[in-house]
């Protein structure tokens, strides 16, 4: 972003711990602040009226919690929750919107990620619908590695279950096999990815469906510079 359109948000960032479970903004109810991730993993998640969940895609470093703002929308159809505990800046919404015209580098940017993550839920529902729990799995971990830049992953069995919308045992099941084939590590309240080209060759298609898309390969993400307050 161009320091003339930083300097006009700088002052209204608002530097925030993210801890996990904090709700960014709820499905259906007004988008009240936009959030900047500096580090951390956000997911946006679908609630059926039986209490099930499921994610349709995921939010690091690399992108924005609030999307339907720079589209003039107030309010989304998903749930987003911090996953993986973090940091970042957040914006009220209000404040982004007036301010938006007048930083065409930024919305540039975000109406790209925008249709990237539109991409990415598309691309998440065939996976979901499509391929073994052995591939989903494995390129949920890569995803998660691409934003999180950390071999262990702080995510337990319950919590891969809920985000790839299956049971606990398939998951268990699956995770086995990975360790069993050196690709990943199962340990206490984490996942350690022990071979990640193994693993990249264990996910399926969408995996790299989605790296196209969004940059190339896994560099993107850690290439990203996220917003920093100075």
């Amino acid at each position: 972003m161009p320091d003339k359109e930083f300097n006009l948000l700088r002052p209204h960032l608002e530097a925030v711990d993210l801890p996990t479970h904090r709700i960014l903004h709820e499905a259906g109810e007004r988008i009240q602040f936009a959030y900047f991730l500096n580090d951390g993993l956000a997911s946006l998640v679908v609630l059926t009226r039986d209490g099930r969940s499921v994610e349709i895609a995921i939010v690091g470093r690399e992108g924005v919690v609030g999307t339907p703002l720079a589209a003039g929308l107030h309010r989304g159809p998903y749930r987003a929750i911090m996953q993986i505990p973090g940091s970042g800046l957040r914006i009220k919404a209000a404040l982004l919107e007036d301010y938006l015209p007048d930083a065409p580098e930024l919305r540039l940017v975000l109406n790209r990620y925008i249709l990237i993550q539109g991409l990415q839920v598309a691309q998440i529902a065939a996976c979901n619908r499509l391929h073994e729990i052995e591939q989903r799995l494995a390129r949920w971990l890569l995803m998660c590695q691409d934003r999180m830049d950390s071999a262990v992953l702080p995510v337990t069995h319950d919590f891969l279950a809920q985000m790839l919308g299956t049971g606990r045992p398939s998951v268990s099941l699956a995770s086995g096999l990975l360790q069993r084939s050196g690709m990943i590590e199962n340990q206490r309240g984490t996942v350690k990815i022990l071979n990640r080209k193994k693993l990249e060759d264990s996910a399926c298609e969408c995996y790299r469906a989605m790296l196209q898309f969004s940059g190339g390969d896994s560099a993107h993400f850690s290439a990203h510079e996220p917003l920093r307050r100075s």
